[in-house]
């Protein structure tokens, strides 16, 4: 039978009260905003909507290319070299010519800081021979990393019906960037690169946020005519880290007037907080046939959310097992759920364990225990 207990969590030593926190209203046509500490989405505006990710998908080949990186077949001073197609790239370029030979550290820089459509071809010529091979593999990699709404046309995200991204994927993406290649990950955060000193013009990192002092330190911008402007972005202050796409802007301005509102809407309208201690009782399960009656239920770990810095009502936590529990019950075992609903956020839901062991009834308490059941079953019961 599943049991089912509703908790205020100030039993937990936790509650606030006062206005709820506004949900956000942004000009993106699709968004996705996500706390990385707490693992907490934040918005989702169209979030699985596969759309054109112009050159935000750029960071999916930089990812193929860190993972090559990682695996040894390739490093920082690998050599690439430059196909006639690759050259013939327009948009935006590091101005590679045949008769260059660039390192993979050009490279990357060159995609992620001049945002480079040759130096995408190069990559993916350099790693599988073709784009077309190099597309193919992307999409198998991205499913793999559960990125469920992406399919790959080209290493750049030149414009094709066929090259398509999700926002969340988008930051599933950069969650793994971030987590995966910690040594790498510094470089989307380098606001300038101008290989050979052939693109002063183009030498700049467009991410509007790297030099606002807001703790931004990536990813990646885009824009063509069907996307319109783009950013995936990440941003740490103190603690907290928090990743979020907006894709669909209608400038240069807009992009960067919306991203620098998420980035203080996500820091100053949430904060996280302890709810529950590693060890502290939260509830009581009830057992049957045991030495004891009930059991006590905690968390394993500290339990730490991501709540609106202003809420109405009180966070309602709410804990779930199936029940009662037939003894013995091992002390550490999981046994129940916290689940925890906070205005204007998803539910959390944490894994509750035995507090301590409990062992099997004695003779005469299984005894007086049967008896009872026999008789609330079938004498103590209404007639029906």
């Amino acid at each position: 039978m599943l049991n089912s207990l509703r908790l205020v969590l100030t039993l937990l030593a936790f509650a606030i009260a006062a206005l709820p926190a506004r949900a956000f209203e942004t000009a993106a046509t699709a968004a996705w905003v996500y706390d990385m500490t707490t693992g907490t989405v934040l918005m989702d505006k169209n979030a699985d909507q596969p759309l054109p990710p112009a050159s935000m998908s750029k960071i999916m080949t930089i990812n193929m290319l860190f993972e090559a990186l990682r695996d040894g077949r390739v490093t920082m001073e690998t050599q690439f070299a430059v196909s006639s197609r690759a050259r013939a790239m327009g948009g935006s370029t590091m101005f590679l010519q045949e008769t260059d030979r660039p390192t993979v550290n050009d490279l990357i820089h060159g995609m992620i800081v001049n945002s480079g459509n040759d130096a995408c071809v190069v990559v993916a010529e350099g790693l599988a021979g073709t784009e077309e091979a190099f597309s193919a593999q992307m999409t198998e990699r991205g499913k793999a990393l559960g990125m469920t709404n992406s399919t790959f046309a080209n290493s750049s995200g030149w414009p094709d019906p066929n090259h398509r991204m999700s926002m969340r994927d988008l930051g599933i993406l950069a969650q793994h960037l971030i987590t995966d290649f910690p040594e790498y990950y510094p470089i989307f955060a380098e606001t300038e690169f101008n290989y050979k000193d052939r693109a002063p013009a183009n030498s700049r990192n467009r991410n509007p946020l790297l030099e606002l002092g807001v703790g931004a330190d990536g990813l990646k911008t885009g824009h063509t005519q069907e996307a319109g402007y783009g950013l995936v972005g990440s941003a740490k202050q103190g603690n907290r880290r928090v990743i979020f796409v907006i894709t669909g802007l209608s400038s240069e301005k807009a992009r960067a007037e919306e991203a620098e509102r998420i980035v203080s809407w996500a820091f100053r309208q949430f904060s996280e907080k302890t709810v529950a201690k590693a060890g502290t009782r939260v509830a009581e399960a009830e057992v049957h046939m045991g030495s004891s009656d009930t059991v006590g239920l905690v968390p394993a770990q500290d339990v730490r959310l991501l709540v609106p810095a202003l809420v109405q009502d009180r966070v309602i936590a709410e804990v779930v097992y199936n029940g009662p529990l037939l003894a013995p019950v091992t002390k550490g075992t999981p046994i129940a759920e916290l689940i925890v609903h906070s205005p204007d956020l998803p539910d959390r839901r944490i894994p509750l364990v035995a507090e301590a062991d409990v062992g099997t009834a004695g003779y005469m308490k299984r005894l007086t225990t049967a008896a009872k059941t026999l008789y609330a079953r079938y004498i103590g019961s209404p007639a029906s």
